[in-house]
């Protein structure tokens, strides 16, 4: 089946939610190949346009509208192209990464090459030798220009094995000659540089240096990289770098990075004081704060919520097992890398689970099953261990120790088109809740490797194109990209700057069934084995809050907010007040907290950092009343005056609907 386009899903405006995640300057819509990021030029403003159903009023007067357009300065959109989009923008990228290599290796005499692809945003690539400063960046970056103003040509050369490995010893280049070893393909290709540097490299290339825009190229970063990706190899300088087409589209990339900063939930999360990683404790390990872990309840109460309307049984499972469970479900022989040492616990040896499927099986196989059972459906929001390196420690992105939204399904061959196609409704139905509502979809089929028959790889291949297409979701499909235990369907959420997250993916296992023998009766009487299929929509709780923290820049939606109403007393004397507003608030679910202390205006500007979503105001006046002055971080500062009684009532409503207040 041909591959459907565009891959990326877009939900109807009615099925949107009115919070918008990006402040009103900096609005725009998410598509990565067309028409979805910033428009860029100097002394201009980059245009966004609505994510999501934007909530900040319009001109209220035909004068403040002219004046409004008037004032409003010129737009241009910039379209950012991909690897994927533009042939042009790889080979441009790939031959940055050989110009950058060739002028280290001027700068930097010794300098040993290893090697240099391009990748989503630009290039790499690693050298051995003495490590590298900013300083030094800046003298790289003027040596490419040169290289680039010199319009030298790039020149494709095909050599045979041997004269590559003597090219390669003359020059004392020893990873060269280990990646010239691995290349199993002939003839040998080389692309020159003019005709003073050369590169092993299969290519594409621009024709010559010169149709690299230099404004356009920027090197980022430097880190260091393991030879290999193995920490028992040399330690590499990665030299980081990142070109476009034209300046406008760096300009356009500088932009979106700077965003990127903004929203990092690192700083936010320490800002915000939502969860930290504590030194004293070990890398890698999560701690949830008080407001954190209030969002992590809302978020866990949802998920619960619809998977109980959804008829899965919830389960609770250890944290550990017999190592024996690991050997019979394959993580010890396939897995060992990932997962921790064993313990001895009384002569026998247990592990920290790095998944949660063989509790799953082993609660199946609990008690006899028939065919009428099934379909039977479990979750379990399951914390599992994985080991990951230091290095590759990323706050909430990349960590030890993390909750996954587990669920199996165990089902007959017939019912993996009506189950898959339950998963995705249900899948939609929590991605919308948070406000994803872009989605890239892939079905990767049967890879060279496999367990299972022809037959039922075929049929549950049908299966998933059936459900995909019942769904009318469009799809890539994946060549031969699904697990050696069966074919899946990989879902990633776009974020509020057009960023893929893989969140959710389904996946059917012909393995562990076979692995621990499960069983059920056919209506023969007869001994069958079921189909099992993996799930998990937000992939982890700890992941998933990062994503949902740079998506919104730590602006959460009412209806997940930490604290929901801060209510501000303007002098000390309405304090007595302010504290039985909040208890009404609170005795009515509302998330409120009293704040005094300070003056009022620093009172709202506190809480406009901390991202309080409303604020009431209470003076003397409101005392007297019996109201509240209310200011909300949506729809445009101050709401007014209202009853305490509609204060409430509004907020229940907002957060019923999901909306904005």
């Amino acid at each position: 089946m041909a591959t459907l386009s565009p891959s990326l899903l877009r939900l109807s405006p009615s099925q949107t939610l009115n919070k918008n995640p990006l402040p009103s300057s900096l609005r725009r819509r998410v598509s990565v190949d067309a028409s979805r990021f910033p428009t860029s030029s100097s002394g201009r403003r980059f245009h966004i346009s609505p994510l999501s159903v934007a909530t900040s009023p319009a001109p209220q007067t035909e004068e403040a509208n002219a004046n409004a357009q008037k004032e409003a300065p010129k737009e241009e959109r910039i379209v950012l192209p991909t690897n994927e989009s533009s042939e042009k923008l790889l080979r441009i990228r790939h031959t940055c990464a050989h110009v950058m290599a060739m002028a280290v290796q001027k700068l930097f005499p010794g300098s040993k090459v290893t090697i240099g692809p391009w990748i989503d945003n630009g290039f790499y690539y690693d050298f051995d030798m003495e490590p590298l400063t900013d300083k030094d960046l800046k003298k790289i970056k003027k040596e490419m220009d040169r290289i680039v103003n010199r319009n030298l040509p790039l020149i494709r050369e095909e050599v045979s094995r041997e004269e590559a490995q003597k090219r390669i010893e003359a020059l004392n280049e020893p990873y060269k000659l280990e990646i010239l070893q691995s290349i199993k393909e002939e003839p040998i290709t080389i692309y020159h540089i003019g005709n003073e540097w050369w590169d092993l490299c299969a290519g594409p290339h621009v024709e010559t240096t010169g149709q690299i825009d230099k404004k356009a190229v920027e090197l980022e970063s430097v880190a260091g990289a393991y030879w290999r990706g193995d920490e028992k190899n040399a330690m590499l300088q990665r030299i980081y770098g990142t070109a476009w087409e034209s300046e406008e589209q760096l300009k356009a990339y500088a932009f979106l990075k700077e965003e990127a900063k903004r929203r990092d939930h690192r700083r936010l999360g320490h800002d915000l004081d939502l969860f930290s990683i504590q030194d004293d404790a070990g890398c890698g390990l999560v701690f949830w704060h008080p407001k954190g872990a209030l969002v992590r309840h809302i978020i866990e109460d949802s998920w619960k919520k619809v998977h109980l309307q959804r008829g899965y049984e919830l389960l609770y499972t250890p944290h550990v097992a017999k190592a024996e469970l690991w050997k019979i479900s394959g993580h010890i022989d396939f897995y060992r890398e990932n997962m921790y040492d064993q313990m001895e616990v009384e002569n026998e040896l247990y592990q920290l689970r790095p998944m949660n499927c063989p509790y799953h099986i082993l609660l199946f196989k609990r008690k006899l099953h028939s065919y009428r059972d099934f379909p039977v459906r479990v979750a379990e929001l399951g914390t599992v261990y994985r080991y990951e390196l230091s290095g590759s420690l990323h706050g909430l992105f990349r960590v030890r120790g993390f909750t996954q939204d587990d669920a199996h399904i165990f089902c007959l061959e017939d019912q993996i088109k009506d189950e898959i196609r339950g998963v995705l409704d249900l899948t939609e139905e929590i991605l919308l809740q948070f406000g994803f509502d872009r989605y890239e979809v892939n079905l990767s089929t049967r890879p060279e490797k496999s367990v299972g028959s022809d037959d039922i790889w075929e049929k549950a291949t049908a299966a998933l194109r059936l459900a995909l297409d019942d769904k009318g979701w469009n799809y890539k499909i994946d060549d031969g990209g699904g697990a050696f235990y069966g074919p899946k369907i990989d879902l990633k959420i776009e974020d509020a700057l057009g960023r893929k997250w893989q969140c959710s993916t389904v996946q059917v296992d012909f393995n562990l069934p076979e692995r621990f023998d499960i069983t059920y009766m056919d209506s023969n009487g007869e001994k069958k084995r079921p189909i099992m299929i993996h799930r998990a929509v937000l992939g982890s709780l700890e992941r998933f809050f990062g994503v949902l923290i740079e998506h919104y820049a730590g602006d959460f939606p009412l209806w997940i907010s930490p604290i929901q109403a801060r209510v501000l007393p303007v002098t000390n004397s309405e304090v007595k007040y302010c504290s039985e507003v909040v208890a009404r608030l609170k005795s009515n679910g509302i998330r409120a907290e009293l704040c005094q202390g300070e003056r009022l205006p620093k009172l709202i500007r506190n809480a406009e950092k901390q991202k309080i979503p409303l604020m009431a105001v209470a003076g003397p006046k409101e005392v007297d009343a019996g109201t509240l002055t209310i200011r909300s971080r949506f729809g445009g500062g101050d709401i007014g005056s209202m009853t305490v009684d509609d204060f409430i009532a509004k907020i229940k409503d907002a957060v019923e609907s999901r909306t904005s207040f």
